[in-house]
């Protein structure tokens, strides 16, 4: 499991990076004003749709059901059965794109009601449609990542979708050099996202292509439990993605508010993608495993290694996105259009969106106990409720205290996903963890607020020295603290026995061993 944990994360994290260099671009390109509200409300609601469906969300319905066929009626049936989920979901979601095209207008009043009689409405407008075609690829793309992942083919489900990312910057690289207007750069970039989906299907296709046929429509029994199964799933996966959404509907009143909670929240995806991916694609078909041959010890430690590394990645990158938040977003984003101004708002957002990420991390680590049961419905309640108290206390705390409210309304709403999850799951079925991880988890919780309280002192000290520096020696600086605070991090957890070098290398073979391919 380690190493598959650690494959998919590598992937995450390549992709999350190409992420930034794509998102700094598109800050210089866009800026903040209202054409980058309107682009990135469109972009929203498709990167919403991208992630519900292709980041590891639909493995938490499809992975079970196939594994359970494949057991039961062998590979034939699992494959035809994958070819009907294939084809089936793909044509809901080619009907479904053209559907929302033609309701575009009134789906972006809905998404985005303070751009009621304004020119940034019809813009948004034109950027989700030309985004759209991106919603017919994401359906088969999403069904070839989970039938590869149920096979333990991660590799190519965790780099494929780098392709999103690798066209983009190439598109805006262009734009950039051509010195092009916001308005029309924002139109083609958008018509760009379908591109990329394209390509990433292809690839998808040309590995996976015996492993879903023979390809049909169907709506019959089997199908419509499966869907009723999956749909809930897939919504309670996109949890973090639905609650900056809810966020951006009551910020799209404030000039610039959706640009700055996007930016940040970028910042969150990194260390959440690496654990919330890697949880939907890793741990649910572990979880799977035990929980259909009844291994209390299987489930227990499947549990307790995606709990350990949840909290062990979440919780010193919430610490440290709080304290070098204003640094980070200066270097990232504070480029051509977009300001020191900007740098300041954006950085007050990220600090009251990190608060949530330990909730979101738990949301994902706890999350696949549910799914591994077929219980999608438990995650749904707990994404709805998370999205009403985000939604409620973003309207007063916006009115009060703009987008830094929102933002903090956003993080209560993940605590409350988190803890709804938490109770229903202790009432339901009892989460099992064992005693190495009763052990290492204070060790990992103490160890990362150390690192926290050394990373603030130096941050104290060292920034104020740099300010007048080049932008390289700043860059340099803030990478040294950051790799000094990996390192120490790294020094606390093998000085209190939670890990070391030899440890991680031995999970790592065994998993090998164990035949788990990549």
């Amino acid at each position: 499991m380690i190493r598959s944990f650690l494959t998919v994360s590598s992937g995450t994290l390549a992709s999350r990076l190409l992420g930034f260099a794509r998102d700094a671009m598109l800050a210089a390109l866009l800026g903040t004003g209202a054409v980058a509200d309107a682009f990135l409300v469109a972009f929203q609601g498709i990167n919403v749709v991208r992630r519900l469906l292709t980041e590891g969300a639909l493995n938490a319905s499809l992975v079970p059901a196939w594994l359970r066929v494949r057991d039961a009626e062998g590979t034939v049936a699992a494959a035809a059965f994958a070819g009907s989920v294939l084809g089936t979901v793909g044509a809901a979601l080619v009907a479904a794109a053209a559907l929302i095209g033609l309701l575009m207008p009134l789906v972006m009043a809905a998404l985005a009601p303070g751009f009621a009689a304004t020119p940034t409405l019809q813009m948004a407008i034109d950027d989700a449609r030309l985004m759209l075609p991106y919603l017919a690829f994401a359906g088969p793309v999403t069904v070839m990542m989970a039938l590869l992942n149920a096979q333990g083919r991660f590799a190519l489900t965790a780099f494929s979708p780098l392709l999103f990312n690798i066209v983009l910057i190439a598109v805006m690289a262009a734009l950039l050099a051509w010195r092009q207007d916001a308005g029309f750069a924002a139109l083609v970039v958008a018509g760009t996202v379908g591109a990329a989906g394209l390509l990433q299907l292809l690839m998808l296709v040309s590995q996976g292509r015996d492993t879903a046929t023979p390809l049909r429509i169907t709506f019959d029994a089997p199908m419509r439990g499966f869907l009723g199964k999956a749909v809930p799933g897939m919504i309670a996966s996109a949890g973090p993605q639905l609650l900056v959404l809810g966020g951006a509907v009551i910020a799209s009143s404030s000039p610039s508010a959706i640009s700055w909670l996007y930016f940040a929240n970028r910042l969150i995806e990194l260390p959440l993608g690496l654990v919330g991916v890697a949880m939907g694609t890793v741990l649910v078909p572990e979880l799977t495993r035990g929980v259909r041959a009844g291994d209390r010890g299987a489930i227990a430690h499947a549990q307790s290694r995606g709990l350990e590394l949840s909290v062990g990645l979440a919780l010193p990158a919430t610490l440290g996105l709080i304290v070098l938040a204003e640094p980070i977003v200066r270097l990232l984003f504070q480029h051509g259009a977009f300001t020191a101004a900007d740098t300041a708002d954006t950085a007050q957002a990220l600090t009251w969106l990190a608060l949530g990420l330990p909730a979101h991390v738990l949301v994902k680590a706890l999350s696949p106990a549910f799914f591994a049961r077929e219980d999608t419905s438990t995650p749904l309640k707990a994404t709805a409720t998370g999205f009403v108290v985000a939604i409620a206390f973003a309207l007063i705390l916006g009115q009060l205290y703009g987008a830094g409210g929102i933002a903090a309304a956003i993080a209560l709403g993940a605590w409350s996903s988190a803890l709804v999850l938490i109770r229903r799951g202790a009432v339901t079925f009892g989460f099992a963890i064992d005693a190495a991880a009763r052990r290492r988890l204070p060790r990992i919780v103490a160890a990362a607020l150390t690192m926290g309280g050394l990373l603030w002192l130096a941050t104290t000290f060292a920034l104020p020295l740099a300010a007048t520096a080049h932008g390289f020696a700043q860059a340099a600086l803030l990478g040294v603290l950051i790799a000094g605070g990996i390192a120490v991090y790294g020094g606390l957890l093998a000085l209190s026995g939670v890990t070391g070098w030899a440890e991680a290398m031995g999970a790592i073979r065994q998993g090998r061993a164990a035949g788990l391919r990549d």
